[in-house]
């Protein structure tokens, strides 16, 4: 078959190696000037290896996802620590007992830290939203120091407006584990994702094609027995029932030439200050040694390329509309966060493109 696949990200790369190994002909088109979606990364004009969309931490459980990427990449590896700052000074986060000693001046082992939770949560009946979420875990105070401008930040809404898988993603530890991570599997692609990628999608059978929008590719007279489609499943309908709502994202690079390190950790989180929600150095990522670093400040935004479908209600039942246009494709298949509606670690786009590629590969 002659294969068309709009994105070059994860869900559309690895879609395009599974089907080209089966001997099926690929174009793989994306609308950037580059392959690997919001993952590409690249050396600045200083040499230092950053991600030009934000830190992408690689973390799974899964060992079938972790050796299938294994075949394209060696690790480096690393397990991802955050930190959240509160009144000008930096805690461990996600919260754990460290968390609680250092803010409150305590001195609780693992289980008067438990103890601790218990007394200041507040429980609900029912757990809707993202605030429940959290004051059902930890209680007020924690809440509004850690959690509530910061998502307020993140998704421009108050975390009551949010459903709670939001907040569900961050655990809670009443031990002193400061990683951000506990998946069985953590590490970073040691060349980097780019090169991970131009591994990926080396194959005879698949041909690149960048720069391109994948309305002009459908307008052209090129012939295509099947379309996978990773990208955003309103924009491939014409927004035919409306624009379903995503958050973007806008980064401020700099280089920092006269100081090896900024900060302890690879990021740090700002809750409660600055139009910024947090701060990555890429020298802790990716083991790289320089004399100088280079870091990111990411100001989340309504207007931009999307990054993450927002989580409510109502966004589901507008998704379902075109879900269901979807559903009623023979020829085409819709794979990936924007193309899925759904807020997909890098691990779960991996597994959503090896299942849709085996789906592809049994109806042909």
């Amino acid at each position: 078959m002659n294969i068309l696949i709009i994105g070059a990200g994860f869900a559309g790369s690895v879609v395009a190696r599974e089907l080209a190994e089966a001997g099926h002909q690929i174009l793989a088109v994306d609308r950037r000037e580059h392959i690997a979606g919001n993952a590409f990364d690249v050396k600045d004009q200083h040499g230092i290896l950053i991600h030009q969309y934000g830190p992408h931490i690689f973390h799974t459980n899964s060992e079938r996802i972790f050796n299938y990427l294994s075949k394209y990449t060696e690790w480096y590896q690393y397990e991802h620590r955050v930190r959240g700052v509160v009144d000008g000074k930096e805690y461990p986060f996600p919260i754990n007992r460290d968390t609680l000693n250092q803010l409150y001046d305590l001195d609780l082992t693992e289980e008067q830290a438990s103890e601790y939770f218990e007394k200041v949560r507040e429980p609900k009946e029912k757990v809707l939203t993202s605030e429940d979420v959290v004051l059902n875990s930890v209680g007020r105070d924690l809440y509004e120091k850690f959690f509530l401008n910061y998502t307020k930040k993140q998704w421009g809404l108050d975390p009551s407006k949010l459903k709670a898988g939001v907040a569900a993603r961050i655990p809670t530890r009443t031990n002193t584990d400061d990683r951000y991570f506990t998946d069985t599997y953590q590490a970073m692609p040691l060349h980097g994702y780019t090169v991970m990628f131009e591994n990926i999608l080396d194959h005879p059978n698949i041909k690149i094609q960048l720069s391109t929008e994948f309305t002009d590719i459908l307008k052209s007279n090129l012939i295509f027995d099947h379309i996978v489609y990773t990208g955003p499943i309103d924009a491939f309908y014409e927004f035919k029932f409306g624009h379903l709502p995503y958050r973007s994202l806008r980064f401020e690079h700099e280089h920092l030439s006269s100081q090896e390190w900024y900060q302890s950790v690879g990021t740090v989180n700002y809750p409660n200050n600055y139009e910024y929600t947090r701060i990555t150095e890429f020298k802790h990522l990716t083991g790289q040694m320089h004399s100088s670093t280079s870091i990111v400040r990411e100001y989340p935004t309504a207007d931009g390329d999307p990054y993450y479908p927002i989580p409510r209600d109502e966004n589901e039942v507008l998704f379902k509309k075109y879900k269901a246009l979807a559903d009623a494709e023979e020829r085409v298949t819709f794979v990936g966060r924007l193309a899925e509606y759904r807020y997909y670690n890098m691990d779960q786009v991996v597994g959503a493109a090896l299942n849709a590629a085996d789906k592809i590969l049994v109806r042909k």
